[in-house]
């Protein structure tokens, strides 16, 4: 029975073992060379299953605050032309509107040419705009909704998460190995870092991490088809269409024909610009979207549309609006930092629903960016960089070297300690000790964490900590063969009777780390990961694997009487 228990912990061990350093330095999907088995091919396969942070890899490192004065700006402007829009719809006397917006004073005053309809003015309002925390007052002809600094601060921090979900969704499709993510300083401050190990193109990272665009469909002011689309050659032109001024509910924007696209392109000339009138708000805004992909126009390899689709509320929504404006024609509206523009204008054959295409001479390059911003959504506010930084490959390179060497000298010297001090047994837990930091690369390996220039100190400490179980082991033996138990029972007490100290020894530092982790930033987090993965990995290391040795030994000769310790 007992050589059938010593077989069956050998072969966990052998097991865990080859796991080890299959994971370690075997080949993987990562690898470049992973059918290279020469000296050289393993250590490329090393440096390749080992994912390492920005301190080790080189990368980028950016600070950047979400402006959310801004936000909240832009977010009193567009309820207070809801708010309009609705109350003119229902046919109330609605004789204008103001809006503050600045000193952190945000407010909506409708005016009213009835006092006696405020009633009705705020009822129609509330149902079609969401100002249920808004604070609202009338006074005479005026209805006013201030929006109360306690709200400002929960919509601030909401622009500042949804910006977060915003950009990791942007950075998470360039495939960057572990980025880091979070807010930075105090709530109030705003700020989001990021970075990006390994980044080969940080500025195109920064132009779509800032994009701004955002789709809408929107009805074109224009005689309805067969008669062309109605286009302005000047802005102003489109502007005395509409009296010399935009009107609340009309807007005027820049649109270029595909064709004339096209022409110029091949000429090598610049395209003439026209102008439409556009109906607002839009039918459909980018929150409606449901996705968005690059794709070939038909006959042209070169040539790339936008296709999308909508979500199920905003499918029947633009369904029921194309049923009633057959023949009507309909802009493409596409948001970004230069301002709204129309990329394409069709008009409505027949009732649409969820599907639809945005042509705009694309190349492969710009649709899968654009594709990706209108997935990702419009950010809530823009975003200024606060601070930048690159590490570059070299800097990376000499913070693997110090971290190694350290590691080495720190492991030299425990090593020769443990064979000077406990002689032949310092063989078996310098054996313990390799394997721990076997099982520790691959559990870091196995669970895709990031090795950081701390996590490189945490994984010195659980060596120093590995061989701490070791020599806790070793003096109790020591004190058992000094009152004069046999070897097979000293050992056996030795092991048994410091399990507990090993263990509470661990655990206790285990939740050092864990609260280390829990509350801490990229590199503290890094620390922490090694570190309890080294004291988890020494309880079978230090443990399970040095008893088997000393099971080994004394199967081999029962009746040893000297232990050399």
């Amino acid at each position: 029975m007992k050589n059938r228990s010593l077989l069956i912990r050998t072969a966990i061990i052998f097991a865990v073992t080859l796991l080890g350093i299959y994971l370690v330095l075997g080949p993987s999907g990562r690898a470049p060379n992973a059918q290279d088995l020469t000296w050289a091919g393993i250590k490329a396969n090393l440096s390749e299953n080992i994912n390492l942070g920005l301190d080790l890899k080189g990368g980028s490192h950016l600070v950047m605050r979400v402006l959310t004065d801004d936000y909240l700006k832009t977010l009193t402007e567009n309820n207070a032309q809801a708010a309009l829009v609705a109350a003119e719809d229902a046919k109330l006397p609605v004789s204008g509107s103001r809006v503050v917006a600045e000193d952190g004073d945000y407010a909506i005053t409708l005016e009213l040419s009835d006092a006696g309809q405020a009633e009705a003015v705020s009822e129609e309002v509330k149902k079609k705009v969401d100002l249920l925390n808004w604070s609202e007052s009338v006074d005479g002809s005026t209805i006013t909704w201030s929006l109360p600094s306690s709200f400002q601060t929960v919509l601030k921090n909401q622009a500042v998460e949804q910006a977060l979900r915003i950009i990791e969704s942007r950075i998470d499709q360039f495939g960057v190995t572990e980025p880091t993510l979070q807010r930075h300083g105090s709530d109030a401050s705003a700020q989001i870092l990021l970075q990006m190990p390994g980044l080969d193109d940080p500025e195109r990272v920064k132009i779509i991490i800032g994009a701004e665009s955002n789709l809408m469909l929107a009805k074109v002011v224009s005689p309805p088809s067969p008669s062309p689309v109605q286009t302005y050659s000047t802005r102003e032109a489109a502007l005395q269409s509409l009296g010399g001024a935009e009107p609340p509910n009309r807007r005027v924007l820049p649109y270029l024909e595909r064709d004339e696209v096209e022409v110029a392109a091949k000429d090598g000339t610049k395209p003439p610009s026209s102008w439409v009138v556009i109906e607002h708000p839009p039918v459909v805004d980018g929150s409606e979207l449901r996705d968005a992909q690059a794709v070939t126009r038909t006959g042209n390899e070169g040539d790339y549309q936008i296709s999308f689709s909508l979500k199920p509320a905003g499918a029947q929504k633009f369904g029921e609006w194309t049923g009633r404006n057959i023949n009507n024609y309909m802009a493409v509206v596409l948001g970004g930092e230069l301002g709204d523009q129309v990329k394409s204008v069709a008009y409505i054959r027949s009732q649409i629903f969820d599907q639809g295409e945005i042509s705009g001479r694309f190349t492969k390059a710009t649709a899968e960016d654009l594709a990706l911003t209108l997935r990702s959504g419009a950010l809530p506010a823009k975003i200024e960089y606060l601070e930048e930084r690159t590490v570059g490959p070299s800097l990376g390179a000499d913070s693997i070297r110090a971290g190694v060497t350290a590691s080495l000298a720190g492991i030299a010297f425990i090593v020769v300690f443990m064979l000077f001090y406990y002689r032949a047994s310092g063989i078996n837990a310098v054996v313990a000790l390799f394997l721990n930091m076997l099982l520790t690369g691959a559990a870091l390996i196995l669970l895709d964490a990031t090795l950081t220039l701390p996590g490189i100190a945490g994984f010195i400490l659980g060596i120093g900590m590995a061989v701490d179980s070791n020599v806790l082991v070793f003096e109790r033996m020591r004190e058992e063969l000094r009152a004069g138990r046999p070897v097979a029972e000293a050992v056996a007490n030795g092991f048994d009777r410091a399990f507990i100290t090993i263990v509470d020894s661990n655990v206790t530092t285990i939740i050092s780390a864990v609260i280390l982790y829990l509350y801490g930033s990229g590199p503290i987090r890094g620390f922490a990961v090694t570190l309890i993965l080294s004291l988890l990995i020494n309880l079978f290391s230090a443990v399970f694997v040095s008893r088997t040795i000393y099971m080994w030994l004394l199967e081999k000769n029962p009746a040893r009487t000297k232990l050399s310790i």
